[in-house]
């Protein structure tokens, strides 16, 4: 490993994220001696238990991260989203983002960040530093600023992302990717910076199709499953390592998770649970898409739990008038906390909007936002009969088992918005 020539720094800031990885298998793949250079830094610090955004997916908590703001204010809510004025779906971008990150006020600050694989910032944009965007980057020509960089990561055969359409080949692909995630610390470590982070996302690609192997002791691809994380605490001794050379110690070094993950019991598909309950309908026989809903629909759901009511003026076939929306919402929790599945409740709480969003954005949310109880992954296909059913996905995210590392103690009741202030501070105190 090089190290590069840089200055020393008196004070700097190191953030690893590791995608989807939950506070109580961290512990004990640490506790069994599977992380050891992981446990070494758990043991000189603080480990909290974090969480995350309503949804619990990861471009919504990834962007509550990097603003410190919640998804009213920044104003992503999901993977997709609806056009305005349209049934028809989208995908928000790093252009939709409508807060600065952090890394702007620093840099704005006079100080320079390097952000490589950080989801939600595709397409890359300008930064006081370096960026590689992450999930859902598509190509690798428009993830990186400055695009002085490409060749070099074109050369080092770098890698966005894993190819989940191949799990026979998963393992390979996580170690290669790991790989690559690593080939650019080398790269851009030497840079002159005052705040560098890298997320590692094989873990939740992972945890969705190998979930299994973590639960069952007895699972065949349960050793490699192990062998992956040791590859990740390599990744992470490493790097401490780096920061500890260059800073003196481990104060600035911060490791977290974006959220948990659990095995999935059912998956269910709420537009099916809808369409059952008479909330709504469709105008052919074989939906393709939420824009094939008809007049007489009251509520249609997205991914991964969000309910919107059809309101007249809002949407183009609105069908509730603004009078109905306290009663439609009420008859609606209602039902689905008493939705089961073979004596277990699947819905652990109905959120209101306006009880988890607050910000000029926040209008343009769900009407209701639904946590599960672990093992039921909700969905918004328009596509399925049943209500319950299953996928070749193995793992779902969850909401209040994410983790959070630092040198220093923080509050109990920390949520991933607090983090920004956290990680920041450091460098303001410099």
């Amino acid at each position: 490993m090089l190290f590069g020539r840089r200055r020393k720094l008196k004070r700097g800031v190191c953030v690893i994220g590791l995608d989807g990885v939950p506070h109580d298998m961290l512990v004990r793949l640490a506790g069994d001696g599977v992380m050891p250079a992981t446990a070494a830094i758990l043991r000189r610090g603080h480990l909290s238990r974090m969480t995350v955004s309503l949804p619990e997916i990861s471009a919504v908590s990834w962007s509550c991260f990097m603003t410190g703001a919640n998804p009213g204010a920044h104003g992503i809510f999901g993977f997709t989203d609806l056009k305005p004025d349209s049934y028809d779906i989208r995908f928000p971008s790093f252009r939709d983002l409508r807060v600065p990150t952090f890394w702007d006020r620093l840099g704005a600050a006079g100080k320079r960040c390097v952000v490589i694989n950080q989801p939600a910032t595709y397409p890359a944009r300008e930064i006081a530093g370096s960026l590689i965007s992450g999930f859902v980057a598509i190509d690798l020509r428009k993830a990186v600023y400055p695009p002085t960089h490409l060749a070099a990561l074109e050369r080092m055969g770098y890698r966005i992302d894993v190819d989940v359409t191949k799990p026979d080949g998963l393992f390979d692909d996580l170690h290669a990717t790991l790989a690559a995630r690593e080939r650019a610390v080398d790269y851009l470590w030497s840079d002159e910076w005052d705040y560098f982070q890298v997320v590692i996302t094989g873990t939740d690609r992972l945890h969705h199709l190998f979930w299994d192997a973590w639960a069952q002791k007895e699972h065949p691809r349960r050793q490699a499953f192990l062998d992956y994380y040791r590859a990740v605490d390599g990744f992470i001794g490493r790097l401490r390592d780096r920061f500890v050379k260059l800073s003196g110690g481990l104060d600035g070094l911060f490791l977290l998770s974006d959220h948990g993950f659990a095995g999935i019991t059912q998956e269910v598909y709420l537009n099916t649970w809808l369409r059952e309950q008479r909330y709504l309908d469709y105008d052919k026989d074989a939906p393709e898409a939420i824009a094939d809903i008809s007049d007489e629909t009251m509520a249609f759901a997205l991914d991964p739990g969000r309910i919107y009511i059809n309101l007249r003026g809002r949407f183009p076939r609105g069908a509730v008038e603004p009078g109905n929306v306290a009663q439609l919402k009420a008859e609606l929790r209602a039902g689905l906390k008493r939705l089961e599945y073979q004596g277990q409740p699947v819905i652990r709480q109905v959120f209101d909007r306006a009880e988890i969003y607050d910000g000029p954005h926040a209008d343009r949310g769900p009407d209701l936002v639904l946590l599960a109880h672990r093992g039921f992954d909700l969905k918004g296909s328009v596509k399925r009969p049943d209500v319950f059913g299953r996928s070749s996905f193995q793992g779902m995210h969850t909401w209040d088992d994410a983790f959070f590392w630092s040198s220093l103690p923080v509050k109990d009741d920390l949520n991933i918005t607090d983090l920004a202030e956290i990680v920041t501070r450091p460098l303001s105190e410099a």
